[in-house]
């Protein structure tokens, strides 16, 4: 039979028990269509929010407590009481052992110090009874003896070093030297040198245009920035004596240790190039891939000093050094030309 035939026999009133059974599960529906409206009342109103509040406080005061089954009692317990549970205490266990050693071997090891003992444990591969110094010792065969037993339970102290010395280049000097291209200089080390102005950054650089005889320049830890750096890329152009150039931990962005890489394209003399540790540590994956193929159209860069996080550009720039440093040891060797 059909639905609609079914609604037309029923009766009002059945009709109307059948709106308040069904629910329509719709979330397209909203609330106010989903759920039918089952208030009788006629509205009083609009809703006075200071009212309400003060009706529902005025109930609660007026409402009687719940009306206790049993009231408190002091000193009364009710219900179980907790007790712990009883936990069975271990059995002594008697480590010793009975070994019969003979007479001899037990005198001797009566009257030996916790020294020898310690030796003796060594030779016995006892490992667990002692330290570090002591395994060490009893491997290298070596006369010395570390301690005693207890000694396991204490770490080895640090030995003190002292502090590296300060950095003593004269820095006025030094670029005088690489002005007036000096054949004694042939490597500057101007690390952890901190108060270099950008003025003597830049007097350091014009004079390494033109110069032929340095070989190696260490800037680390110079706080050398982007402007100075810049000015280097324009000395790596025109310079054809230096071979390794270090840069590390200093304040140079991506983009310029980028024009860096570059600017050894031009006379490839360079060999050994390391700017790790800059103030921006990520370099950025289209700065990386850029170096990588830099690099692979440099034939003597041997040794490159810079962290990379893309893959394929740090395969690529690991292939491309090793290929030429296999080239340079044919060529040493005599076994190929490239």
């Amino acid at each position: 039979m059909d639905i609609e035939e079914l609604l037309t026999q029923l009766t009002p009133e059945q009709i109307e028990q059948l709106n308040r059974e069904v629910d329509p599960d719709d979330n397209l529906l909203p609330a106010s269509q989903r759920c039918r409206d089952q208030t009788n009342k006629t509205a009083t109103g609009p809703l006075n929010r200071r009212s309400l509040l003060d009706y529902l406080e005025r109930s609660a005061r007026e409402e009687e407590d719940w009306p206790e089954l049993r009231p408190f009692q002091p000193g009364i317990v009710r219900g179980k009481v907790f007790t712990p549970k009883a936990v069975p205490k271990p059995l002594p266990v008697n480590d010793e052992i009975a070994l019969d050693i003979g007479d001899e071997y037990e005198q001797a090891l009566s009257q030996a110090s916790e020294e020898e003992l310690v030796d003796l444990a060594a030779i016995l591969g006892l490992h667990s009874m002692m330290n570090q110094d002591q395994y060490y010792a009893s491997v290298t065969n070596k006369k010395t003896m570390f301690g005693k037993f207890e000694s396991i339970v204490k770490a080895t102290q640090p030995k003190a070093l002292p502090l590296l010395p300060d950095n003593d280049t004269d820095v006025d000097k030094s670029i005088q030297q690489v002005t007036s291209n000096d054949p004694k200089l042939t490597a500057l080390n101007w690390n952890n040198i901190k108060n270099i102005s950008l003025e003597k950054f830049n007097r350091l650089f014009n004079g390494l245009k033109k110069n032929s005889h340095l070989e190696k320049l260490s800037l680390a830890n110079t706080r050398m920035t982007d402007s100075a750096a810049r000015e280097l890329c324009g000395a790596l152009e025109e310079n054809n004596g230096l071979k390794v150039l270090n840069v590390e931990s200093n304040y140079i962005s991506p983009p310029v240790i980028k024009d860096l890489v570059k600017s050894l394209l031009n006379t490839q003399t360079v060999v050994e190039f390391r700017a790790t540790n800059q103030k921006p540590e990520v370099l950025g994956v289209k700065n990386e891939m850029e170096i990588a193929k830099m690099v692979e159209d440099n034939k003597n860069l041997l040794r490159l000093g810079l962290a990379f996080e893309v893959p394929d550009a740090r395969i690529r720039v690991h292939h491309h050094l090793q290929q030429n440093n296999d080239n340079l040891r044919l060529k040493r060797i005599g076994g190929g030309n490239s």
